[in-house]
């Protein structure tokens, strides 16, 4: 059995990084150049991805636009300049310094938090142009440390993505002048662990934000330092030094935050209408240096705003960068104009989560949970932005102010935020000096960039590695056997007449079982190492063997595991057993991940055997999603029958795995999805929603359609049984073809709720 070969463009790029990232356990750093797609292919692989995956990015912003949390929260790191050595000199410094032994007393890390570190598989950086040499390596000894190996960044895969042309790292001259005993400079790709193992370079060339081959060139020649006279020319055609483009919708971008604030606020004073000011509801954890944007909006009528998220709604309104005026306000409500295309909309608030990572013990996977939110309308006044807070917006007309360009790489980020030259006013002549694109950035790309026909080699060698190494992995239960063993011994160390002490020959007979497991799974294991050093890769000879192993080690861990559950459900009723319940809820834990790591890995085979693409869907099915729920019912059941005394329900879901409340939960704050969800299950129609909740209905359609996605509301609840028969015809083509293609091919026969609702309740 072979897997296809990978025929790479330009056009199939991403497709490759995302086959890569789901196909192979190499680290990756995906660049490109500005509105190359990055962000969209991030999301795309968080969202279908069937890793453990957590997104981290170095600032608070940065992190909530990825969709993930910062990496100091996510590491628990000190706010420090890190030292990559145990011992180091000392310095007279007025700030904090960590090393590798002063920061490992920082690990002193609760069993929850230790259980996301071991069951990580992905870590994604984003913004990395920003993240520090010396904090890339305080998170790779946190890795290693926690997960007890000396392998780069704790044995999973890192993917790091950014473009280095744009924002740098932020580091004060007297931190350089402590680093620079220890590194060659203060870039990510200067860190020792990236020395250690290098990953593999891709850099997206498809531009999608402009398509003038002009522009693309000249933003080209400045991202290497290549600016030629006519590149300058071209530029300096573009100046009007006093012009204003207010009256045109022009947006200026400067370099310092009490520039543009300014020119904000005396645009804004200058309008002759009653000021509305909003404000932000927050709840829960969410610190005021996350804000994504100033809780406190001050507009008139006839203010320029600009929108800072993409619109979600199917109608896709407006994006990221988009400006226009306001036309009509009231104390609830905010409506934008846009003049060019004869269109006003009415804007709804936008919810920012801040999260935190949890496992699911039940099936293994790494979720979010909400710790606080951040609700309010996704705009602010545009006349003016820094150019540090334009990174990843879109402009169709700007005026550039980089008088005072002060770090590299502003200007380009400046430039690229146009659609066309068309669009570009420079407040002053552009020089060479406004450049400051860092040699070492350049020298960087130019040595590591792999050539596009190299990437297919290097991708099948980096899969097969992969399948070896995940199959081998998925049988190390060295952590198993040792915590099994403890275990039994500490029941010598209790009274004969404790509860614990009454159970010794079950344990016996149980870590019996685990042990007697350790030989076959070690030769085993020594067997695919052998294999795989010698490089003698067969795939089919590699699944056969791993499917007989599944074959024969599953039935015994799954009996275990039953036999475990039993034993703590018993416990759930017997007074004063609790430790001794919580320490074989420790080795439940084990042997469920050991359980689900088999189960995952058969989906896997057989996906790979069907050519079916490697994901979420294919490798996190029902039976892996339900087997906790199913074992533990199983249990019930057994218990039910062989007592009759034993209650009903001899112990609850919640009493096994307990369920993690966010802390918005507990401070009784919800979630724009949960206030939805509470009008439905009070009986309210969609018009009656939005009303109540002054939002849009679309807004209200798409909440729906979410909370259907995440099982948290039935179809039948939203559209009658008889409906959803008639809908029946459906369910082959929803996911082929587009909402858009349906609703034109079945015209006036359903409607786009319909269409959302039932989409979102045959793919969850």
């Amino acid at each position: 059995m072979n897997i296809p070969s990978i025929s790479i463009t330009e056009d199939t790029l991403a497709e490759f990084v995302e086959k890569f990232i789901n196909q192979t356990n190499r680290s990756l750093f995906l660049t490109g150049k500005a509105g190359t797609g990055k962000t969209t292919l991030l999301k795309k692989i968080i969202s279908t991805t069937y890793k453990n995956t957590a997104v981290v990015a170095p600032t608070g912003i940065a992190a909530l636009n990825a969709g993930g949390t910062t990496i100091h929260s996510f590491f628990q790191l000190p706010f420090a300049t890190f030292i990559p050595e145990f011992d180091f000199k000392p310095y007279d410094t007025a700030f904090r310094i960590e090393s590798k032994s002063t920061l490992s007393r920082h690990f002193n890390w609760n069993k929850n938090r230790r259980n996301i570190f071991r069951n990580l598989e992905l870590l994604i950086v984003d913004e990395v142009s920003m993240l520090r040499a010396d904090l890339l390596d305080a998170m790779d000894w946190t890795l290693r440390s926690i997960r007890q190996t000396n392998e780069p960044y704790g044995g999973i895969q890192v993917m790091f993505i950014g473009d280095l042309h744009q924002l740098p790292p932020v580091m004060k001259q007297e931190e350089w002048n402590v680093l620079r005993d220890y590194y060659a400079g203060i870039y990510f790709f200067q860190a020792r662990v990236f020395q250690e193992e290098l990953p593999l370079y891709i850099e997206l060339t498809k531009i999608y934000r402009q398509n003038e081959l002009k522009f693309i060139q000249l933003l080209e020649h400045l991202r290497k330092n290549s600016l030629n006279q006519e590149d300058l020319d071209t530029l300096n055609n573009h100046v009007k030094m006093d012009f204003d483009g207010r009256a045109e919708n022009y947006i200026t971008l400067t370099t310092h935050n009490q520039k543009a604030d300014t020119m904000n606020q005396l645009a804004l004073e200058e309008i002759v209408e009653v000021p509305y000011v909003y404000e932000a509801s927050v709840s829960g954890e969410f610190s005021e240096n996350m804000y994504p944007i100033e809780s406190k909006l001050t507009l008139k009528v006839g203010a320029q705003v600009m929108f800072v998220k993409n619109d979600l709604s199917f109608e896709k309104l407006y994006y990221n960068g988009k400006i226009g005026v306001v036309c009509q306000l009231n104390a609830d409500a905010i409506w934008v104009d846009f003049k060019e295309e004869n269109k006003r909309i009415k804007v709804d608030k936008y919810e920012w989560r801040n999260i935190k990572y949890v496992l699911n013990e039940k099936t293994g996977e790494l979720v979010e949970e909400v710790l606080g939110t951040f609700l309010h309308y996704p705009l602010r006044l545009a006349w003016a932005i820094t150019v540090h807070k334009s990174q990843g917006l879109t402009f169709d007309k700007a005026i550039i102010d980089v008088t005072d360009v002060f770090a590299p790489g502003q200007a380009y980020v400046a430039l690229s935020r146009l659609r066309t030259l068309e669009g570009l006013v420079l407040k002053s002549p552009f020089k060479s000096s406004n450049i400051q694109i860092d040699e070492q950035v350049v020298k960087f790309a130019q040595v590591n960039q792999v050539p596009t026909e190299q990437l297919t080699v290097q991708f099948q060698a980096a899969m097969q590695n992969y399948l070896y190494t995940h199959v081998i992995e998925c049988f190390d239960w060295n952590t198993l056997y040792l915590k099994w063993s403890a275990h039994e011994k500490t029941y010598a160390m209790v009274g004969s007449k404790s509860e614990k002490h009454k159970n010794k020959n079950w344990i016996v007979t149980q870590n019996q079982v685990i042990q007697a497991l350790s030989i076959p799974a070690k030769k085993f294991i020594n067997q695919l190492a052998q294999a795989k050093e010698k490089r003698q890769f067969d795939i089919a000879w590699l699944f056969d063997r791993a499917e007989a192993a599944i074959n024969y080690f599953l039935p015994q861990l799954d009996g275990v595991l039953t036999s475990n559950l039993r034993q703590i459900s018993i416990l759930s009723k017997t007074k004063k057993t609790k430790n001794y319940a919580d320490e074989l809820m420790e080795l439940d834990e084990l042997l469920t991940e050991s359980v689900l790591q088999l189960k995952k890995l058969r989906n896997l085979i057989e996906t790979i055997r069907h050519g079916k693409s490697w994901d979420k869907s294919s490798i996190y099915n029902e039976e892996i999603k339900n087997y906790k729920i199913a074992k533990i019912a199983h249990v019930q059941h057994l218990l039910r029958q062989t007592n009759g005394f034993i209650e009903e329900m001899e112990f609850s879901d919640s009493e096994v795995i307990p369920i993690r409340k966010s802390k918005s939960e507990q401070n009784k704050g919800l979630t724009t999805f949960e206030k939805t969800l509470a009008l439905i299950n009070e009986g309210k129609k969609t018009r009656d929603i939005a009303n109540i909740r002054e939002i849009s209905e679309q807004t209200v359609v798409d909440h729906i359609a979410q909370l259907i996605a995440m099982e948290q509301l039935n179809l039948d609840q939203i559209i009658s049984s008889d409906r959803i028969d008639e809908l029946s015809f459906l369910a082959d083509e929803i996911g082929v073809l587009s909402l858009s293609k349906l609703k034109e091919k079945y015209g006036e026969n359903l409607s786009w709720e319909e269409l959302k609702w039932f989409k979102a309740w045959k793919i969850r």
